[in-house]
């Protein structure tokens, strides 16, 4: 896999917002904490940093409280080259597939947090996405995964690998309880995630520095960034050199 250096932007009420250890109650506008933005419009966000890719978490999905659509339709019409991964909560091929027929992203994200096996499965065969993809992302809190699907709450590692019976892009590593915090990453949890999976790894919360880069991209993994974005730990260069 070439490295993939993705660009996070968590959506709420139409802002972007700083997420951190999932406590969503708390979450503040992206430019009380930001030293390379001083706006929270997603627009000017995307136009001023020009990323490669970009992950969006549409936060009020999550939460059952509305929606950003059409503030993702915007990104996607004014970025023609931008590559977007979307969770936009979606729990049934009905609500998928009206966000595919909509247009509102390259790839979706089934997060473990809303996703079922029957909704993974479904999806990822299905002939009804056209040309979409869809990822799933592993949530973890505190090693555990985040579900309400009991077939989902196993260990990590053997979910990771029984996701390999689905045709799905690529599987991502959420720790819910890093995300924010700078915090590390469990690099020997990341290569044993690699060993077991046939899909493209990449993994969120907890990045650091432009080191803790460089031994993701050495065990052939990719990342989700944006709180070392933010405060200039890792240069904003960095995201317009990802390669997909």
């Amino acid at each position: 896999m070439n490295f993939r250096l993705i660009f996070v932007m968590d959506l709420l009420d139409g802002v972007v917002v700083h997420a951190k250890r999932g406590e969503r109650d708390q979450y503040k506008p992206i430019d009380l904490f930001s030293s390379i933005v001083s706006s929270s419009d997603p627009v000017h966000i995307i136009e001023e940093l020009k990323p490669a890719e970009v992950y969006i978490a549409d936060l009020n999905r999550l939460m059952n409280s509305g929606d950003n659509r059409e503030i993702v339709k915007e990104l996607r019409t004014r970025n023609k080259d931008l590559r977007i991964m979307l969770d936009y909560g979606v729990k049934g091929m009905i609500d998928l597939k009206e966000a595919v027929d909509a247009e509102l992203s390259d790839t979706f994200v089934l997060g473990t947090e809303t996703t079922s096996v029957d909704l993974i499965e479904e999806a990822s065969k299905s002939d009804r996405l056209n040309d979409k993809r869809v990822s799933v992302s592993v949530d973890l809190f505190n090693k555990e995964v985040l579900t309400r699907d009991k077939r989902l709450r196993i260990d990590p590692l053997s979910l990771i690998k029984a996701l390999n019976e689905y045709p799905i892009q690529d599987v991502i590593v959420l720790d819910l309880d890093r995300v924010g915090t700078k915090s590390g990453i469990d690099f020997d949890f990341l290569a044993r995630a690699v060993a077991v999976s046939e899909h493209n790894i990449l993994c969120g919360g907890g990045v650091r520095t432009r080191e803790d880069i460089a031994k993701m991209e050495k065990i052939g993994v990719g990342a989700l960034v944006a709180t070392a974005l933010h405060d200039g730990s890792i240069p904003v260069s960095a995201l317009r050199k990802t390669v997909s």
